[in-house]
């Protein structure tokens, strides 16, 4: 029974959307943030950077109050301006290799208590905490969380008659993707649309978990009975069979003082191997790995003997690496904070981590098969949760597109 409910979102104006919106603000090394920073002054950069021009060390609350107060300067100027109606809002975004569209609303922290919003994934406290912090006194928001609902034909229909029609919105970026944004605000059209999700048992989240908890923990403060606002979520809804999930390829800095023979020994207990020698390899199933060591790609095969799967954690790629290479023989416990390893997405280049191995930064690279949406939901719905780096999920929402006033 998921709720979703319209919303008044802030948007830039139309004519400079193309300039006010922009990655996650992680996304950009230094150079290419300082560059958007120092040349493009509608950028949505200048909210989330406010101090970039008079940097000083301050509060994480002083700095919350600057995102604000640069937030409210962009609505003065008209950069940014608020719907006079509670809307939906259907979002498309064309990439090079993948479509993607998408409902913009919002969710119910209720929803989210009674676990009829999924989640896959641990948190991290202190991340939580800051982020709540940010939005409380930043009070907006405009990084929906990616939510997936089960395939439906009806929805499918009505997103596809929506997009027929001209665009609110519709501008490409520097990374070659097309985004296309619909405004509805017809009320008999939306109240039809929040009687077909609460036909829906589930919402699962895909990518946001931190900000979920971190709303969360902002709707328990609320003491202002006024303010429904906190009571929701900003989302993004797509369908199951509509998200791209790549793998994250682990780098080890080191075999743990064993020499390659005793390492390649401890892996057969497990794993048939098989040398690629220079033939770059890519696992094409469950189960089977790649590794690149000494020059040399590998396939690594689970041997049969050894599936033995009593829960759905126990199943995926991740875990079994783990459980039988990455903590017994490396001695990798902590697989978030441990410094001899590193993730690389299944969106780079097999070759990126050839690349680092040869260089000397890495000893090893295990290449993995990703996970598919069945396995994400089979470890909600047991409650269970991915080991850190498991997916890597598209689509990614750009910043400033739809901002969520708390």
């Amino acid at each position: 029974m998921a709720k979703i409910v319209p919303f008044k979102a802030v948007r830039p104006t139309r004519d400079k959307v193309c300039l006010v919106t922009c990655r996650s603000y992680e996304e950009y090394v230094n150079a290419e943030l300082a560059a958007q920073l120092d040349f493009n002054p509608l950028s949505f950069l200048h909210i989330l950077k406010p101090a970039y021009t008079n940097p000083e060390t301050v509060s994480f609350e002083k700095r919350y109050r600057q995102v604000h107060q640069k937030y409210e300067d962009f609505k003065n100027e008209l950069i940014l301006i608020k719907d006079n109606k509670p809307a939906i809002y259907i979002h498309k975004i064309v990439t090079k290799t993948h479509s993607f569209t998408g409902i913009i609303v919002g969710t119910s922290v209720v929803d989210y208590c009674n676990n009829i919003i999924k989640k896959h994934e641990d948190i991290i406290a202190f991340r939580v905490r800051l982020l709540k912090e940010y939005m409380k006194y930043s009070e907006f928001n405009t990084e929906p969380v990616l939510m997936t609902y089960p395939d439906n034909k009806t929805i499918e229909n009505w997103i596809f008659d929506c997009t027929q029609k001209l665009a609110d919105f519709e501008f490409s970026t520097t990374k070659k993707e097309i985004h296309y944004m619909w405004k509805i605000e017809d009320a008999l059209e939306i109240n039809w649309l929040q009687n077909i999700f609460e036909k829906t048992d589930n919402l699962y989240i895909a990518d946001g978990h931190h900000r979920t908890e971190a709303l969360k923990l902002l709707s328990e403060e609320n003491d202002d009975p006024g303010n429904t606002a906190k009571n929701h979520i900003l989302s993004y809804l797509i369908s199951e069979n509509n998200v791209k999930i790549y793998e994250f390829n682990r780098l080890v800095k080191d075999l743990n003082g064993l020499s390659k023979e005793d390492f390649i020994k401890e892996l057969e207990k497990d794993f048939i191997l098989e040398n690629k020698f220079q033939q770059p390899f890519h696992p094409s199933q469950k189960h089977h790995f790649g590794m690149y060591l000494d020059n040399e790609f590998y396939s690594l095969i689970l041997r049969k003997e050894n599936e033995i799967f009593l829960t759905a954690l126990d199943t995926l790629d991740t875990q079994i690496l783990y459980k039988k290479v990455l903590l017994p023989i490396l001695a990798i416990e902590d697989l978030r904070n441990d410094e001899r390893i590193e993730y690389l997405s299944g969106k780079q280049s097999i070759l990126e981590i050839k690349n680092k191995i040869d260089q000397g930064e890495f000893e090893i690279g295990f290449i993995l098969f990703p996970s598919n949406i069945g396995e994400i939901k089979a470890l909600a719905d047991a409650n269970l949760i991915m080991p850190p780096k498991s997916t890597y999920i598209e689509p990614k929402f750009r910043s400033g597109l739809v901002v969520y006033e708390l």
